[in-house]
């Protein structure tokens, strides 16, 4: 617009200078050049206006834009804030809501003095009924026979792998011979007796029976015709199976087991079982006890724990142990093979002590034992060494006759 109008301007001093110069007159003509120049910087000054006008209107434009998005971002977090304030009021809310619930729910002084003097009388007839347990135990086996010296050794076979275990049903009557070869198997062979175990030649055959899972380590006992082992890829499951059909009648979990080997020098074993006098124990190592060896008497019928008990004896440098009329024998022996030897009992009738008793040596030969078990029918241990199944001749007495000597 401002173009135009200059031109418009030039177009009436063109005119008005035309037609002075017709005059002729000199002053004229000096006075026209003068306009002429001021024109000409008029022009000038107009084309400065307006390049300053559009860059102050560029510039106002990019202002307001700036200005818009910073208040796009004002309102985002306006909305924010509001989202968040009424969040913390509905906790608020909420938390008023519980503190009034949980002022409404707290007892009186009175009724919690009520239920800690209850919570006290439960503790104390649940150790009053552990007690009874483990005095019935004592009472209604009256089993006074101790180890007193392990006689002779007899090597009977070698058969299955370096690891195994091998015992005879210690249920009166009962003269099956069982074989368990390896630490993680589910074939069990069953001989008639000991003699047809030792034959070339078994007359009848030996009896296969396939079990319904694997077993773990060396720990196995056969008990009045049912198996009793660990499950293998079970911290502590103990299934019992009766050897007739094959198939699983009970299982029970063993607390506290199954976390730590039984005997360090078996490192496959996480559960040893054992039958004595007294009937079905388990042993394990607890490593929050130091490691020690822990005894639990077993139900043999349901599996239910009876009593549990603490001994002072190491799983360290161990290899097996056995139980006679309730007293726990550990026998170590030292990573590379040697003599034998029984370092650590215990007794759960409390008559027999480890420190007042001697150590107790196998006989001359130098041996690894991946399962000892006691038959208290023939007075025997069934033992596997590195593929040998041997049997030691054990004497025993009386509580009596050990503590008056």
């Amino acid at each position: 617009m401002s173009g135009r109008l200059v031109l418009v301007l030039l177009l009436c001093l063109y005119l008005n200078v035309g037609s002075v110069k017709t005059q002729g007159s000199s002053q004229d003509s000096f006075i026209i050049q003068y306009l002429e120049r001021r024109l000409s910087q008029m022009e000038e000054r107009l084309n400065q206006c307006e390049q300053k006008t559009v860059s102050v209107t560029q510039k106002t434009y990019d202002l307001s834009s700036e200005i818009r998005g910073y208040l796009s971002t004002l309102s985002v977090l306006r909305s924010e804030v509001r989202s968040q304030v009424d969040s913390v009021s509905v906790r608020v809310d909420r938390v008023e809501r519980e503190l009034e619930y949980l002022e409404n729910k707290i007892p009186a002084q009175t009724d919690i003095e009520i239920e800690e003097a209850l919570l006290e009388q439960q503790i104390k007839a649940a150790e009053l009924d552990q007690l009874q347990k483990k005095a019935k135990i004592k009472v209604d086996n009256d089993c006074r026979t101790a180890l007193s010296q392990i006689k002779s050794l007899k090597i009977v076979k070698k058969a299955g792998d370096t690891y195994g275990s091998w015992f005879r049903d210690p249920t009166e009557g009962s003269a099956k011979v069982y074989l368990l070869s390896g630490i993680r198997n589910n074939t069990l062979l069953e001989y008639v007796s000991l003699h047809s175990f030792t034959e070339r030649t078994t007359t009848p055959p030996v009896r296969v029976v396939q079990l319904p899972s694997h077993w773990q380590g060396t720990g196995q006992v056969v008990y009045n015709g049912f198996l009793y082992y660990h499950k293998a890829d079970t911290p502590s499951q103990i299934l019992k199976v009766d050897l007739l059909n094959g198939t699983v009648v009970d299982s029970t979990l063993l607390p506290g087991a199954g976390r730590l080997p039984v005997y360090s020098l078996n490192p496959d074993t996480y559960l040893d079982l054992a039958v004595d006098e007294l009937g079905l124990w388990a042993i394990h190592a607890d490593p929050e006890y130091g490691g020690n060896l822990v005894i639990t008497k077993l139900d043999k019928a349901s599996l239910a724990v009876e009593y549990t008990w603490d001994t002072q004896c190491r799983s360290r440098d161990a290899e097996g142990a056995f139980l006679i009329c309730g007293t726990l024998y550990v026998v170590y022996n030292t990573r590379y093979g040697g003599r034998s030897t029984i370092q650590c009992l215990y007794d759960i009738h409390d008559t027999i002590h480890s420190e007042e008793s001697p150590v107790m040596f196998f006989p001359k030969r130098y041996t690894s034992h991946s399962s000892i078990h006691y038959h208290p029918g023939d007075k025997q241990l069934y033992a596997w060494d590195d593929g040998y199944q041997t049997i030691y001749k054990v004497e025993t007495r009386r509580n009596d006759q050990i503590t008056a000597e």
